[in-house]
């Protein structure tokens, strides 16, 4: 079995090609810049992508437009199973954040073919290789986060559900919530960086429109910064302090603590 990795050099893609490669298991890394060249922008660049394909890890763009499309051919090139990436509390999400999740999440499951979905809550990983990581280093975390409590999970636990979800049977049809064990808000979390780093690192809620400001005037669109000014609303609509059992019902273990992924993360510099 060949399994196509998409997004195989972002944060989730790369930790799960490592996995199925240190496993024995085939696997074609796909992205603009991997061994295999995928451009959800063109369409040509699909077939060489799902040739010879049997499953694919399905990582969506934010442009829902060509994810059907993909999914046809995907199927049509004989792949027999997807497992997608998508996030926590998407049904409340009525097409503020995450539509390219949500048209993946619909495409699987309406392509009459094994699929799993793995619906993720934020990454513990945000805060030291992505959106927050800069704001930490300067010291100050600012947003539109009053409200919200969350279960940030390991991107180490969503890899390795996704490699078993890829390779082993007992999981289609299922969306299964991967979480961490510890309901934090954004301030707890920030506090438990800033007492393992010994850095002197603030919290502050701000308002929706003074984050987009921000993210604006730091050189993001402003229909991206408004879509990320939305997603906190998704999530306090979501309720997403309520537990849940992904990793242990595909792995038989808890979750990754956030204080163990905090130790590890500042371990490693």
């Amino acid at each position: 079995m060949t399994i196509l990795v998409l997004g195989a050099t972002g944060k989730t893609g790369r930790r799960v090609l490592r996995r199925l490669r240190d496993s024995g298991v085939e696997t074609r890394a796909a992205s603009r810049t991997a061994e295999t060249r995928f451009d959800w922008e063109d369409p040509a660049s699909w077939a060489d992508a799902v040739r010879g394909v049997e499953a694919v890890y399905l990582v969506a763009p934010d442009d829902p437009a060509p994810i059907a499309g993909f999914v046809e051919q995907a199927v049509a090139a004989g792949v027999r199973r997807f497992v997608v990436l998508s996030g926590r509390g998407m049904e409340h999400a009525d097409g503020r954040f995450g539509a390219g999740m949500a048209e993946a999440e619909r495409a699987v499951q309406a392509a009459g073919v094994t699929w799993t979905i793995i619906q993720a809550a934020n990454f513990d990983q945000n805060f030291d290789e992505d959106l927050w990581h800069a704001p930490l280093l300067a010291g100050r975390l600012a947003l539109p986060a009053a409200g919200v409590v969350e279960r940030f999970v390991d991107l180490e636990d969503v890899a390795e559900v996704a490699a078993v979800l890829l390779t082993e049977p007992g999981h289609e049809g299922r969306i299964h919530e991967v979480a961490g064990p510890d309901v934090l808000t954004f301030g707890d979390a920030v506090e438990a960086i800033a007492a393992a780093s010994g850095r002197s690192i603030s919290y502050v809620d701000v308002s929706p429109a003074e984050y987009e400001a921000d993210l604006v005037a730091e050189g993001w669109p402003p229909e991206v910064a408004a879509e990320l000014s939305a997603m906190f609303d998704v999530l306090r609509d979501a309720d997403l302090g309520k537990p849940a059992d992904g990793v242990e019902q595909v792995l038989g273990r808890t979750a990754t603590p956030f204080a163990d992924y905090v130790a590890r993360v500042w371990r490693a510099g």
